[in-house]
């Protein structure tokens, strides 16, 4: 018995006719009548009543065609899923990221390296889209995503620290207690989404007043803090990924560890329920296997000799 055998009987109990089936496969009548004859001699039982008017199932053959359906569209899905291993992933993907270059930029280029023949359509932007109906093949965001049209997988998380260069800390002391930032220069952050001021999540006692900070400069991206930073204009709240290169080199130093409690996670997101295509599939492998590795970079010890 062979597909075509299975192909030639669900057409004909579809159509109730040899000229109909005929027509859908590209065989004559009198070929689809052959076919079914030798199919009811392998199953030794008959599948059809025959008339000059109609055909029509008999009992055993209405159990058979369930079965046949269920053949043919499993063999359907296992030539799509091998035809997808054996075809290099090809075309457009629009990826949506937030404003930041690391830990992903190297990443996205050794994707491309790997698949040259995808094009990346990257979109940076901290704001929170519709995957969907913005026509997102996917997206990375930090932060719980409550949408149940989509799929997220974890990235990886990390932590926030306060920061500054030890030149800045040479002149105006180190802080001891939260209290104290009030009398430092602090680098705000303005949400580019919202408009507002980055809470800096830090540990106090209960019923303590309401943090209050220092200001010296706002700014709207990762890479102006960090080098406002690295200058020694101050002290900046930012992700231990976007500082571990200046915290391993000595260029900026971590102060008030034991205060800093905020946490967060990279999640990649991409639409529920539909195909999922070579490229989309070969993109959510990557990224899910490469960035967990970096993640070991991102992070130094508590005891790192780059806290003060």
């Amino acid at each position: 018995m062979d597909s075509f055998a299975l192909n030639v009987f669900v057409h004909v109990a579809d159509t109730r006719s040899f000229v109909g089936a005929g027509r859908a496969v590209g065989v004559s009548a009198s070929g689809i009548g052959k076919s079914i004859t030798r199919l009811e001699q392998s199953l030794g039982i008959r599948l059809f009543h025959r008339s000059t008017r109609s055909v029509t199932l008999t009992a055993e053959g209405q159990m058979f065609l369930k079965r046949a359906r269920r053949i043919l569209n499993e063999l359907d899905a296992a030539w799509a899923e091998l035809s997808q291993t054996t075809r290099m992933p090809s075309g457009r993907l629009r990826i949506g990221l937030p404003m930041i270059s690391e830990p992903f930029v190297l990443t996205l280029a050794a994707f491309q390296k790997r698949y040259p023949e995808v094009e990346l359509d990257l979109d940076f932007d901290n704001r929170q889209v519709d995957v969907i109906e913005e026509g997102y093949d996917a997206v990375i965001r930090s932060g719980s995503i409550d949408d149940s049209r989509l799929t997220s997988r974890t990235l990886g998380s990390f932590q926030m620290w306060l920061v500054g260069s030890p030149d800045y800390f040479a002149r105006r002391g180190t802080p001891q207690h939260p209290s104290d930032l009030l009398e430092h220069d602090c680098i705000q952050f303005r949400m580019p989404n919202t408009g507002r001021l980055q809470t800096w999540q830090l540990r106090q006692e209960p019923g303590a007043p309401e943090l209050g900070l220092g200001r010296r400069i706002t700014c709207n991206t990762n890479e102006a803090r960090r080098c406002f930073a690295l200058e020694g204009v101050g002290i900046a709240y930012m992700s231990d990924f976007t500082v571990k290169d200046a915290l391993q080199t000595g260029s900026l130093v971590r102060v008030l560890d034991q205060y800093t409690v905020e946490q967060n996670t990279f999640r990649l997101l991409w639409p529920s329920g539909k195909h999922m295509t070579p490229k989309l599939r070969a993109f959510i492998d990557f990224v899910s296997a490469e960035v967990p590795l970096r993640q070991s970079d991102w992070q130094l010890a508590e005891n790192s000799p780059a806290s003060v």
